[in-house]
């Protein structure tokens, strides 16, 4: 394969197959370029003849990349993206500022920062709009390499600890973090509960009826873990996603569950619940920001940062 020269290639090309790549669809990627489906399948062609590849070949009814596709793609994400922080205004106006935020996080986190966070938008950013999505992985890394989500947060002990071996190697990283709040979990039940009125034991707690909060759908989570050092099981014979609707079942239930201690206070129903400590050593959460260091450079992304962060002081403040 030649050498591309730079002398004559055409720079546009890239964006279309950032947002390609983005969308797997040549038809999405037209309407967000406000191009014809034959002026994007065109500008594919273009940029395949000057790489030697094909880099997206189609599957059924979406495009694949190749492995060079893959490859290819993040590296066209970050300069877009420095080039796009270069061009634009060195300073966030929030009052004019018109940017559309993506973050995803757990539903018992969004419960605590985003009333807050409406009243920033409200009142210092009026134009500016914010997507929360589920969090659905504990390596959200992929979310933030491929621009999905502009901030992760939420409890990543092993992405930070690869992060830290990496730096610590000399290794360049692409990733920043900030450490937002600690957190520790209770075990809830409904109100009547035969274990409501007597201590919990582990005994008696592993003996009983449980449900799991797992974003990933694995039916193991950190309690399971905790229990096998002391060759112990529970069983679980429902997991769900959310920690709101591990709640609602929990209330109307004979099940147990555990929830972050902050949430229970804001569920709505606290009154038809009864928290019990676990009866085991579960280490706290650290909860932890997470994002690209494309947006390193970005101001609207660090008002972002700074916002999040205040609003994590203001509802985790002991």
């Amino acid at each position: 394969m030649s050498a591309v020269n730079l002398r004559t290639f055409d720079l546009n090309l890239l964006k279309v197959f950032d947002i390609v790549m983005s969308e797997r669809s040549l038809t999405r990627a037209a309407l967000f370029l406000a191009l014809t489906q034959p002026a994007v399948s065109n500008a594919l062609r273009r940029l395949r003849e000057a790489l030697g590849d094909e880099l997206l070949v189609r599957k059924g009814r979406t495009l694949e990349p190749t492995p060079r596709g893959l490859e290819l793609w993040p590296a066209v994400r970050d300069a877009l993206q420095l080039l796009q922080n270069s061009l634009s205004p060195s300073v966030f106006d929030p009052a004019t500022a018109k940017n559309a935020f993506v973050l995803t996080m757990a539903d018992a986190t969004a419960a605590e920062l985003m009333p807050g966070m409406v009243e920033v938008i409200t009142r210092d950013a009026p134009s500016v709009t914010l997507r929360v999505v589920p969090l659905t992985t504990r390596d959200p890394r992929q979310l933030l390499d491929q621009g999905h989500v502009d901030l992760a947060i939420g409890h990543f002990p092993a992405v930070l600890a690869d992060l830290t071996a990496r730096a610590q190697s000399g290794e360049a990283v692409s990733y920043l973090h900030h450490r937002l709040f600690a957190g520790d979990y209770v075990c809830v039940m409904r109100k009547g509960h035969a274990l409501a009125s007597e201590p919990l034991t582990l005994d008696n707690y592993c003996a009983a009826r449980h449900m799991l909060v797992s974003f990933s759908g694995r039916a193991f989570g950190f309690i399971d873990e905790a229990l096998s050092v002391l060759n112990r099981t529970r069983p679980v014979v429902l997991t769900v996603n959310q920690f709101f609707t591990a709640g609602k079942v929990v209330a109307h239930s004979d099940l147990l569950t555990v929830l972050p201690r902050h949430f229970v206070k804001v569920t709505g129903f606290e009154d038809q619940l009864v928290q019990r400590e676990l009866p085991l050593a579960v280490p706290a959460i650290q909860v932890d920001a997470l994002w690209h260091q494309r947006q390193e450079g970005s101001s609207a992304h660090a008002w972002l940062r700074s916002q999040v962060v205040a609003q994590s002081i203001t509802a985790f403040a002991p």
